[in-house]
């Protein structure tokens, strides 16, 4: 489960884009606190801090622990602005959880036990159809991780959803269908395919040519009146 991060804050008297301006160029930045049936609440956040956290990859699926004069109000990050040159941190939305409340959150996946699929020892190749699960989970119970083992699994193997135990709080956003997370192919297959492919591109621009001549050849000489 991810750890509550704390990030200090201060209220925003001034709203606008002059008043966020000025706010970035004290290495402020600006940011709104909404949801749980209660008012907005405008903050500014210090830049460094927030990048800080920003680049442990992390943040979105973290508990953020907002502390504004002495009180917190636990949140969960919904939108970071990012300036489209710089990459400087403009904006932040935090969601206010509410006690009780599930949430929707993308979860990333590792996978474990490389050395023990037989299908990866002999050369095949994990193809990963989803890096993230989509899960809805209890607000205090967010994993920073689903862990997937490919124990035993040998080339064209799948494994989906309905394979992988999730932690205790967290049901799968998506239940009308068992989706592939994964599979195991043979990197030999892929090239027989993918030539197969290409040859089948090569007749099919040979025979067009050699119909363009054919019909040519056939038309009438046309000659000048």
């Amino acid at each position: 489960m991810s750890d509550a991060i704390t990030l200090p804050a201060e209220t925003r008297d001034r709203a606008g884009k002059g008043a966020s301006r000025a706010l970035r160029r004290e290495g402020r930045v600006p940011a709104v606190i909404y949801g749980g049936k209660e008012e907005p609440t405008t903050i500014h956040i210090e830049e460094r801090l927030l990048r800080r956290q920003l680049d442990t990859g992390h943040f979105m699926n973290s508990i953020i622990e907002i502390e504004i004069g002495g009180k917190k109000v636990r949140t969960l990050p919904k939108d970071v602005a990012l300036h489209p040159v710089t990459d400087r941190p403009e904006h932040v939305d935090f969601f206010r959880l509410a006690k009780g409340a599930k949430v929707d959150v993308a979860i990333p996946v590792v996978f474990a036990d490389e050395e023990e699929s037989p299908g990866l020892k002999k050369g095949g190749v994990l193809n990963v159809v989803r890096h993230e699960l989509e899960l809805v989970c209890e607000a205090d119970k967010i994993p920073s991780e689903i862990v997937i083992s490919v124990k035993g699994k040998e080339v064209g193997d799948s494994i989906h959803i309905s394979e992988v135990d999730l932690p205790e709080g967290s049901t799968s956003a998506i239940t009308d269908r068992d989706f592939t997370i994964a599979t195991l192919v043979a990197p030999s297959a892929l090239k027989k395919a993918e030539g197969a492919e290409g040859d089948e591109e090569e007749v099919t621009e040979t025979e067009v040519i050699e119909q363009h001549a054919e019909t040519v050849e056939g038309e009438p000489e046309q000659t000048d009146d």
